[in-house]
């Protein structure tokens, strides 16, 4: 089976102006009938015991999609799979292993935040130094 850019191409070697003609007012009729719908990309919401309880509910109760559950509730995708997949976020014990996983990374923020040099708007951050390239092992002298 030919592929529609297949199709034109023949058309073009047949010199076949007319339907290329119609083929380009296809293109143009359901180009203006096309939708680009805004995009569905969450920013997650911080997950509590009370949200992830609301999740399982919901994928019980309902037959939502994880994706429809966390576009719902304002989650990522993922952490709604957690909750469903491997039972995470349902208790607030603070040693639980999501809790160390949350606590170490909003540990490193602050560190990387209280790392960097402040800047003034107008001034750039100094360049990084860069590591010496390694010597090249072939030379063209040496043939």
């Amino acid at each position: 089976m030919a592929t529609l850019k297949e199709f034109e191409e023949a058309l073009r070697e047949q010199g076949m102006r007319q339907a290329l003609a119609v083929l380009d007012k296809l293109r143009e009729r359901d180009k203006a009938k096309r939708k680009t719908a805004p995009a569905r990309r969450v920013v997650g919401k911080k997950m509590t015991p009370d949200l992830a309880r609301l999740v399982v509910e919901m994928h019980e109760t309902t037959k939502m999609t994880q994706q429809e559950i966390a576009f719902k509730l304002g989650v990522n995708q993922g952490r709604v799979n957690e909750v469903i997949k491997h039972g995470k976020w349902l208790t607030d014990d603070p040693l639980s292993e999501e809790a160390k996983a949350r606590d170490k990374a909003v540990a490193r923020i602050r560190a990387d935040r209280s790392r960097k040099p402040a800047t003034s708007a107008g001034e750039k951050a100094p360049p990084r130094k860069r590591s010496p390239k390694p010597a090249p092992q072939l030379t063209f002298g040496g043939f």
